[in-house]
């Protein structure tokens, strides 16, 4: 297992056309890895942020196959990397609906997991009726019931998505079947990201004593969205590693040690502390 390593997390401000957020994602991909980066995370719907909800319906790909697909294999295997797919709309059994799926590919570019989001936003953020801000993903989505981890010579890694970072119990699974590395790809809203963003990374690396890899979109969309960006990397002791501070395109980078977070884990053993 390599103990260090340089992982990126991955910022866009992806639109309504595929062919374009595949290519800035295939530049800002090859910047991570050119920066060193062995492990690379794209943010959610990281090739289409469509301008309406059932968009995604239109360009969703059947299980293994497909140009969002096969570009993530690609990009893997040309240059040597770990690389999360963000989500990206895989085909489900309600042809009304899509899964979100999460997506890691290893270095020589085959599949290692797929994630399907289980938490889904369905939330009014905005008190006022009239705010646009108001969100049903269970009209166009369809949420997934498994709880992923992946060992690789990197560590174990553990997959979210967005919303799931707000149910603790969701990472208290993936810490039991063993996951030092936490990866969530995200849109979080301008507002709501304001608010919660940063206190929510840092509880759930500093609470499971992992490191926390939260790639996500920041800016203004083409459905007139804004997203709150800030991708950034956690360290267990719930320390900001890197961090994009600007809206936009960015590329976030820092080194994770295993050997380290395992000295953490085993001087500070709260996760053994649990009686619940």
């Amino acid at each position: 297992m390599a103990q260090a390593f340089t992982a990126a997390v991955v910022q866009m401000v992806s639109g309504s056309e595929v062919a374009m957020n595949l290519a800035s994602a295939g530049r800002l991909i090859e910047q991570a890895a050119q920066a060193g980066a062995r492990l690379v995370a794209l943010p959610e719907n990281f090739a289409l942020l469509g301008r309406r909800e059932q968009d995604k319906l239109a360009v969703a790909e059947p299980d293994g196959t497909g140009p969002i697909q096969d570009f993530l294999a690609e990009m893997a295997q040309r240059h040597g990397i770990y690389l999360v797919g963000g989500t990206i709309p895989l085909r489900g059994a309600d042809p009304q609906r899509v899964r979100a799926a999460c997506l890691l590919h290893g270095p020589d570019g085959r599949r290692l997991a797929r994630y399907d989001k289980i938490h889904l936003f369905d939330v009014d953020v905005s008190e006022s009726a009239g705010s646009g801000e108001r969100y049903r993903e269970s009209a166009s989505i369809e949420a997934g019931d498994q709880v992923v981890t992946v060992d690789t010579e990197l560590g174990c890694i553990g997959l979210a998505v967005c919303y799931d970072l707000r149910f603790p119990e969701l990472f208290r699974v993936l810490l039991a079947k063993g996951a030092e590395i936490l990866i969530l790809p995200s849109a979080f809203t301008e507002t709501t990201g304001a608010a919660h963003w940063h206190l929510l990374c840092r509880a759930r690396a500093v609470e499971n004593l992992c490191y926390l890899l939260a790639p996500g979109q920041g800016g203004l969309h083409d459905n007139g969205r804004r997203t709150y960006g800030h991708s950034l990397i956690a360290g267990p002791w719930g320390e900001l590693r890197a961090e994009c501070t600007e809206s936009g395109e960015g590329v976030a980078c820092a080194d994770l040690d295993l050997a380290a977070l395992q000295r953490l884990r085993a001087r500070f053993p709260a996760v053994q502390h649990r009686k619940l």
